[in-house]
Protein backbone atom coordinates (compact mmCIF):
# COMPACT_ATOMS: atom_id res chain seq x y z
CA UNK A 1 0.00 0.00 0.00
CA UNK A 2 1.45 3.38 -1.03
CA UNK A 3 1.65 6.08 1.61
CA UNK A 4 -0.45 9.04 0.40
CA UNK A 5 0.96 11.57 2.84
CA UNK A 6 3.64 14.08 1.86
CA UNK A 7 6.29 15.32 4.28
CA UNK A 8 8.22 18.60 4.34
CA UNK A 9 10.16 20.62 6.90
CA UNK A 10 9.62 24.34 7.38
CA UNK A 11 11.89 26.66 9.34
CA UNK A 12 11.89 30.24 10.65
CA UNK A 13 14.34 31.67 13.21
CA UNK A 14 14.74 28.79 15.70
CA UNK A 15 11.29 27.28 15.02
CA UNK A 16 11.08 24.01 13.09
CA UNK A 17 7.85 22.53 11.71
CA UNK A 18 7.50 18.94 10.49
CA UNK A 19 4.48 19.05 8.17
CA UNK A 20 2.51 16.09 6.80
CA UNK A 21 -0.07 16.71 4.04
CA UNK A 22 -2.80 14.13 3.44
CA UNK A 23 -5.72 14.46 0.99
CA UNK A 24 -8.75 15.23 3.15
CA UNK A 25 -11.25 17.86 4.25
CA UNK A 26 -9.09 20.70 5.59
CA UNK A 27 -8.43 19.65 9.20
CA UNK A 28 -5.27 21.20 10.63
CA UNK A 29 -3.60 19.56 13.64
CA UNK A 30 -0.62 21.11 15.44
CA UNK A 31 1.14 19.03 18.12
CA UNK A 32 -1.97 16.78 18.44
CA UNK A 33 -4.21 19.86 19.05
CA UNK A 34 -6.44 21.72 16.63
CA UNK A 35 -4.99 24.85 15.03
CA UNK A 36 -7.58 27.01 16.84
CA UNK A 37 -6.47 25.62 20.21
CA UNK A 38 -2.73 25.86 19.50
CA UNK A 39 -2.54 29.24 17.75
CA UNK A 40 -4.59 31.58 19.94
CA UNK A 41 -4.05 34.68 17.78
CA UNK A 42 -6.07 34.84 14.56
CA UNK A 43 -3.11 36.36 12.68
CA UNK A 44 -0.99 33.27 13.39
CA UNK A 45 -3.76 31.00 12.08
CA UNK A 46 -4.06 33.20 8.97
CA UNK A 47 -0.27 33.13 8.35
CA UNK A 48 -0.19 29.36 8.75
CA UNK A 49 -2.97 28.86 6.14
CA UNK A 50 -1.63 31.37 3.57
CA UNK A 51 0.06 28.89 1.22
CA UNK A 52 -3.08 26.71 1.06
CA UNK A 53 -5.36 29.73 0.54
CA UNK A 54 -3.15 31.10 -2.23
CA UNK A 55 -3.70 27.93 -4.28
CA UNK A 56 -7.33 27.54 -3.07
CA UNK A 57 -6.62 24.09 -1.60
CA UNK A 58 -7.76 24.81 1.98
CA UNK A 59 -10.50 22.13 1.95
CA UNK A 60 -8.59 19.51 -0.07
CA UNK A 61 -5.77 18.62 2.34
CA UNK A 62 -5.49 17.67 6.00
CA UNK A 63 -2.38 19.05 7.70
CA UNK A 64 -0.68 17.35 10.63
CA UNK A 65 2.32 19.25 12.00
CA UNK A 66 4.79 18.98 14.85
CA UNK A 67 6.36 22.31 15.76
CA UNK A 68 9.18 23.05 18.20
CA UNK A 69 11.34 26.01 19.13
CA UNK A 70 10.79 29.73 18.77
CA UNK A 71 7.58 31.56 19.58
CA UNK A 72 4.08 31.14 18.19
CA UNK A 73 4.60 33.64 15.34
CA UNK A 74 7.80 31.94 14.17
CA UNK A 75 6.10 28.54 14.46
CA UNK A 76 3.21 29.73 12.29
CA UNK A 77 5.62 31.01 9.64
CA UNK A 78 7.60 27.74 9.83
CA UNK A 79 4.35 25.85 9.20
CA UNK A 80 3.58 28.08 6.20
CA UNK A 81 7.05 27.31 4.84
CA UNK A 82 6.61 23.56 5.39
CA UNK A 83 3.13 23.46 3.82
CA UNK A 84 4.43 25.35 0.76
CA UNK A 85 7.31 22.90 0.36
CA UNK A 86 4.98 19.92 0.68
CA UNK A 87 2.61 21.38 -1.94
CA UNK A 88 5.56 21.79 -4.32
CA UNK A 89 6.53 18.17 -3.76
CA UNK A 90 2.99 17.04 -4.64
CA UNK A 91 2.79 19.19 -7.79
CA UNK A 92 5.90 21.03 -9.11
CA UNK A 93 3.63 23.29 -11.24
CA UNK A 94 2.66 25.17 -8.06
CA UNK A 95 6.24 26.25 -7.37
CA UNK A 96 6.17 29.50 -9.38
CA UNK A 97 3.11 30.98 -7.65
CA UNK A 98 4.37 29.97 -4.17
CA UNK A 99 7.84 31.35 -4.94
CA UNK A 100 6.36 34.63 -6.21
CA UNK A 101 4.39 34.99 -2.96
CA UNK A 102 7.61 34.39 -0.96
CA UNK A 103 6.40 31.26 0.85
CA UNK A 104 9.32 29.07 -0.27
CA UNK A 105 12.01 31.44 1.00
CA UNK A 106 13.44 30.40 4.35
CA UNK A 107 13.68 33.48 6.57
CA UNK A 108 17.09 32.89 8.14
CA UNK A 109 17.20 35.92 10.44
CA UNK A 110 18.13 34.82 13.95
CA UNK A 111 19.07 36.61 17.14
CA UNK A 112 22.76 37.50 17.15
CA UNK A 113 24.79 35.96 19.96
CA UNK A 114 26.14 37.96 22.86
CA UNK A 115 29.91 38.43 22.73
CA UNK A 116 32.12 37.76 25.75
CA UNK A 117 33.30 40.77 27.74
CA UNK A 118 30.44 42.94 26.44
CA UNK A 119 26.89 43.64 27.67
CA UNK A 120 25.12 42.49 24.47
CA UNK A 121 25.44 41.39 20.86
CA UNK A 122 26.26 44.88 19.51
CA UNK A 123 26.35 47.07 22.61
CA UNK A 124 29.78 47.94 24.02
CA UNK A 125 30.87 49.27 27.37
CA UNK A 126 31.46 53.04 27.39
CA UNK A 127 34.93 54.01 26.20
CA UNK A 128 37.02 55.87 28.76
CA UNK A 129 40.13 57.64 27.47
CA UNK A 130 41.59 58.26 30.97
Amino acid sequence: MADSRTYATGKRKTAVARVFLVPGTGNITVNTRTAEDYFVRETNRMVMRQSLELLELIDQYDVAATVAGGGHSAQAEAMRHGIARALCEIDPERRSSLKRAGFLTRDARKKERKKYGQPGARKRFQYSKR
